[in-house]
Formats: structure tokens, C-alpha cells, sequence
């Protein structure tokens, strides 16, 4: 989704901004401080809720934590791999707040300053992804809401540089984003990754537990 996105903000841009790459990049940059500012304010606000919620809900304190940071990895890795399409579902979770935006988008298109490009960033922040929001999952079991924001800060970044080459390669970089073996690879990774951290968490439970007896 976000690829066609890239390819839009691109195309709206004028041509001569198109062909010059300096500053074609200065455009994708300021299009990205946008959306990973909105990536953060968004882990913030699932912060101080995960945290709010845990204080309500103490069972959701401790390993309780760790075990749903843990199956939202794996959640995330199946998401990614598209081998269970229902995942996706997901996005609608936020179709209507970015049908709220929607107009505020309209605003600012066709871009024609750095301004308005941040703020096409902002939005697009917004826009509905399950990508995103499984993230954001991940995000509201961190300790603490800056936590959470750093997190998804950190997880903006790490999408940065392919956003950057997208816009810049526009149109060449197709069949690498569309890779089905490099989705898989990620998704794979992302699902070990959950299932060790799950593995983890109950060993260390059966140890205290032992512990506990002896």
C-alpha cells in the first residue's frame, strides 16, 4: 500500500521537481519527517492506553505483557507473509478516522511546497495499515508511553530507507518491493522471533516455579 502511496505523492509533485533529484529528495524527506512524526504520536497515544489499561487490568502486568508483545510478532509475521489474507481485516480498524482526514488531504494536493509535503506526510501517517498497526500492538506493551513512541519512531525509520528509494526510484523498484521471497523472509524471521520469545518466557516461568517449590 504504501508503495502506491509513494507513487502518488511523487506523481503530484511538478515535473520539474520530478527530474531533479535534489530535489525530488528534499520533497521525500520532508513527506517522511511527516509520517514518522505521526507514527510516534501514535505509539505515544497506545502508550499511555497499554499503560492505563494494565493499571486497571493487573493481569495484564509482567509476562502477560511479554506473551501478547510476543503472539502480535507472530500475528505480524503471518500479516506480512499474506499466507492467511483474513489478517488484513485489521485496516479497518481505522477506515474511519482516515475517511475523517480525507478531506484535510485534498487540502494540500497538488503539492507544491515542503510545508504542504510534511503535512501529506502527517496524513499519511494515518493511513490504514496492518503493517502499522500490528506495530502499534507491539507498542502499547512497551514499559512506558515514550517507550512506545520510540518504538514506533524506530520502526519508521527502519521503513525509511525504502520509502526514500521508492520515491526516488519510482517505478524501478516495483518487483523488488513486490518480492514474495523477501516477504516471506521477513515474515519467517518476525514469526522465530515471537515463537523463541514466547519459548523464553515460559522457561523462565517453569524455573521460577521450580525455584518456588524447592
Amino acid at each position: 500500500m504504501c508503495g502506491g502511496i509513494v507513487g502518488t505523492m511523487t506523481m503530484s509533485l511538478p515535473i520539474d521537481i520530478r527530474q531533479s533529484t535534489r530535489q525530488l529528495f528534499g520533497y521525500s524527506i520532508a513527506y517522511n519527517i511527516g509520517r514518522l512524526s505521526s507514527y510516534t504520536l501514535a505509539g505515544l497515544i497506545v502508550g499511555y492506553l497499554g499503560q492505563s489499561l494494565s493499571a486497571f487490568v493487573p493481569v495484564l502486568a509482567g509476562d502477560s505483557l511479554r506473551i501478547i508483545f510476543s503472539l502480535l510478532l507472530i500475528l505480524l509475521g503471518f500479516y506480512m507473509s499474506g499466507w492467511f489474507p483474513k489478517l488484513a481485516n485489521i485496516e479497518k480498524l481505522g477506515q474511519g478516522f482516515w475517511l475523517a482526514l480525507q478531506p484535510l488531504l485534498k487540502k494540500v494536493y497538488p503539492v507544491k511546497n515542503h510545508f504542504q509535503a510534511l503535512f501529506a506526510g502527517m496524513l499519511w501517517g494515518w493511513l490504514p495499515c496492518g503493517l502499522v498497526y500490528y506495530t502499534l500492538g507491539i507498542a502499547a506493551t512497551k514499559a512506558t508511553p515514550l517507550d512506545s513512541a520510540l518504538f514506533m519512531l524506530a520502526f519508521g525509520c527502519g521503513t525509511l530507507l525504502a520509502m526514500l528509494s521508492a520515491s526516488l526510484l519510482f517505478g524501478k523498484l516495483g518487483n523488488l518491493r513486490q518480492s514474495g521471497k523477501l516477504r516471506g523472509f521477513a515474515a519467517i524471521t518476525l514469526i522465530l522471533w515471537g515463537l523463541f520469545s514466547l519459548i523464553s518466557i515460559f522457561n523462565a516461568s517453569g524455573h521460577h516455579h521450580l525455584h518456588g517449590a524447592v
